[in-house]
């Protein structure tokens, strides 16, 4: 079954639906140029309340990172007590290593080839376990990390999996093409955030995300 990914949550009473709806992980996005982003004190609030609320059945959480410092990465993870990382802007091999194994990478590349590359260039360095994510491709953008509503060429989800089968696929995910998506594809999760959004960034519909989660849940995989 293909796994879900709800992004950019702000509010421990919108990531408790999100939760209650089904989705497998949640994302809070650590960046502070994007609209979705989440204070760490904050972010510590929705994890307790979830983790108060759902004990053993709270999704798994991650932080979303845009080159942040290694340090600075560690310290939000233990203050908020996330499982896992997603670094997704520039960062090196070196820093993904540095945060192993909680830590994942995230790519835009332009072609397949560049996918191919960056996947057998990051997707050793992921975390081991079979509940995170080896890499998360997003659509390509000159001047955006991720969050363009864009979508990622199948040519170039298919050179990323070659060599990071358990792939997130993200970039312009709605309830309406998540199913076709997922049987094109087959990845091994999918990401959404402002797919699933009604107007503010970091508030999720509960129609919308429902309506995902059924779509996504419906996809071949």
């Amino acid at each position: 079954m293909t796994r879900i990914k709800i992004c950019g949550l702000r509010s421990p009473e919108n990531a408790l639906m999100v939760a209650a709806a089904g989705a497998d992980m949640l994302g809070l996005n650590f960046y502070p140029e994007t609209p979705r982003y989440v204070a760490p004190a904050a972010a510590r609030d929705i994890a307790a309340a979830l983790r108060e609320a759902l004990g053993s059945a709270c999704p798994t959480l991650i932080g979303i990172f845009v080159n942040a410092p290694a340090a600075d990465v560690q310290v939000i993870m233990r203050t908020v007590g996330l499982h896992y990382a997603q670094l997704s802007g520039d960062e090196s091999a070196e820093t993904v290593q540095a945060l192993s194994p909680l830590a994942f990478k995230a790519i835009r590349p332009k072609t397949a080839a560049e996918a191919q590359r960056d996947a057998e260039r990051f997707a050793p360095l992921a975390p081991a376990s079979p509940l995170a994510p080896a890499l998360l491709l997003d659509a390509y953008s000159p001047k955006f990390y991720g969050g363009t509503g864009e979508l990622a060429g199948a040519g170039i989800a298919a050179a990323a999996k070659m060599a990071a089968p358990r792939l997130m696929l993200a970039g312009g995910l709605t309830p309406e093409n998540v199913a076709e998506r997922i049987a094109a594809i087959q990845p091994w999760a999918v990401d959404v955030a402002s797919g699933v959004e009604a107007g503010q960034p970091g508030i999720k519909d509960e129609g919308k995300v429902r309506a995902f989660i059924a779509a996504a849940r419906a996809g071949k995989s």
